[in-house]
């Protein structure tokens, strides 16, 4: 009988290890899904698979509580058109037309309802839904910096105009991330 009893204890202990596994695992690979680049990059400042999972998980917490909407159609074409401006400024005015993506890319965020609390904070609140797009736009706003000063080749602005551009289609879709830029 106390064999019978060791035996189920061992099964049941090793049945909830198993599931624990399986748990643990599916959550790494929805947030791995949901995250995509972002999960890596989390990874690294943390230093640790676990600690980077609970800060993507914080992250979801807290974008749960945000009053993140999408935009109506009508203002949806009124930020289309104004980012065909941008495109066309960039031929006379590269710097300044990277200058206005950057300004417009904010400004939608700002609509969607994400709130300004700091660079880094806007970037853990944006990676929940457009982690895909967000090492482009990390790569944008580097750009960005070098041409404030001067330093920007018109190859390097025209490469952060297709990223801000990856994360303003993103932003802009219904609410929807998308992940790749449409032309």
């Amino acid at each position: 009988m106390t064999t019978a009893i060791v035996l189920v204890a061992v099964v049941v202990v090793a049945a909830g290890i198993v599931a624990g596994v399986a748990v643990y695992r599916r959550r790494r690979v929805r947030l791995r899904d949901r995250f995509g680049p972002e999960y890596e990059r989390a990874v690294e400042a943390t230093g640790s698979r676990r600690a980077a999972e609970e800060e993507l998980d914080a992250r979801e917490r807290r974008h749960a509580d945000l009053d993140i909407r999408p935009v109506s159609g009508e203002a949806r074409e009124r930020y289309a058109q104004r980012w065909a401006r941008v495109q066309e400024e960039f031929v006379d005015r590269p710097e300044a037309a990277v200058q206005h993506a950057d300004d417009l890319v904010t400004e939608l965020t700002r609509d969607r309802g994400y709130p300004e609390e700091g660079y880094e904070q806007r970037l853990r609140d944006l990676s929940v839904r457009h982690g895909r797009a967000l090492e482009q736009y990390r790569q944008a706003l580097e750009i960005h910096a070098l041409s404030t000063s001067g330093s920007a080749t018109t190859e390097q602005l025209r490469v952060a105009m297709t990223h801000y551009r990856t994360l303003f289609d993103d932003l802009l879709a219904d609410g929807e991330p998308t992940g790749a830029r449409r032309s």
